[in-house]
């Protein structure tokens, strides 16, 4: 190639370069190798604070088990310890992801007044769920129940199955799972149908104006007799309830272990229909 064109190819790229390198050190207000020098250390923090978040996260996980296990060992209430462990989670993540922020070269005093300045927006966003926290604050320090129980509460029944530091889980009869927001269920009334050791039963069985009642009173009172998980103290009734066009109602009512309830009541009403179709008792046509 002819020298001429070499040298002035030579010179235009050799221009060029320099203008890139003016043109860099004019928008960034460093040199080249300055500029390189940033961008390492960036990369660095970017990588070292997603190596703190990722390590991090899974060490919360490892703590948090370590130490649900532990208060499990010390017979500590599960309620607490399914709040507890949700809590401390959070509250590890949380850190994590500040010292995940800190490492990016972010300033704290910067983050801590960004977050001041956004507290009020924020603090409204989540006024729900500071409720909820309160609740679920509320529903271990009071225990209006606990896991296992079996509740009725905001128009659902179930057993208690996770007490969290926002919300409830209960698990109904045929399996379904419903959350309760911990707010609105402190707050509600709740019906526990298993705080208590011992439950009273009770039935309505309506007779024909012809069955004799003290038939119908004795045949009962049999049935309780060999059914060794009806309880004597209270002493069971047996007694007519009323009397209309519709038959005579008798009322029944005896007390059983809460463990026994339902056990007991399908029992009783197999046993009564067998009983009373023995000894020529009839129940009224509805």
């Amino acid at each position: 190639m002819n020298e001429p064109i070499v040298r002035s190819i030579s010179i235009f790229v050799e221009i060029t370069f320099i203008n890139e390198m003016n043109f860099i050190e004019n928008l960034f207000g460093m040199k080249p190798h300055q500029l390189n020098g940033v961008l390492f250390s960036l990369l660095s923090n970017v990588v070292l604070a997603l190596v703190i978040t990722v390590a991090g996260f899974w060490l919360t996980g490892v703590l948090t088990r370590f130490i649900t296990r532990v208060l499990r060992k010390s017979e500590t209430d599960p309620g607490l310890i399914s709040f507890l462990g949700s809590f401390l989670s959070m509250a590890l993540k949380i850190m994590v992801v500040i010292s995940a922020i800190t490492q990016l070269g972010i300033p704290m005093t910067s983050f801590l007044t960004l977050i001041g300045a956004a507290g009020i927006a924020v603090g409204m966003a989540i006024s729900g769920t500071l409720s909820n926290f309160a609740g679920g604050i509320m529903i271990l320090v009071l225990k209006p129940f606990k896991l296992g129980d079996e509740i009725k509460a905001l128009g659902e029944q179930g057993r208690v199955t996770e007490i969290q530091i926002f919300n409830t889980y209960l698990t109904m009869a045929d399996n379904r799972v419903v959350i309760f927001p911990n707010g609105p269920l402190a707050n509600g009334n709740i019906v526990n149908f298993t705080r208590e050791k011992s439950r009273r039963v009770e039935w309505t069985f309506i007779l024909t104006h012809e069955s004799s009642f003290e038939l119908a009173q004795e045949s009962i009172q049999q049935i309780f007799t060999k059914d060794n998980r009806i309880q004597t103290k209270p002493t069971p009734i047996i007694g007519l309830d009323q009397i209309n066009e519709a038959g005579m109602h008798l009322k029944v009512r005896a007390w059983v272990k809460t463990s026994d309830f339902s056990n007991v009541y399908f029992d009783m009403n197999a046993a009564v229909l067998k009983e009373f179709e023995k000894n020529n008792i009839h129940f009224a046509k509805s």
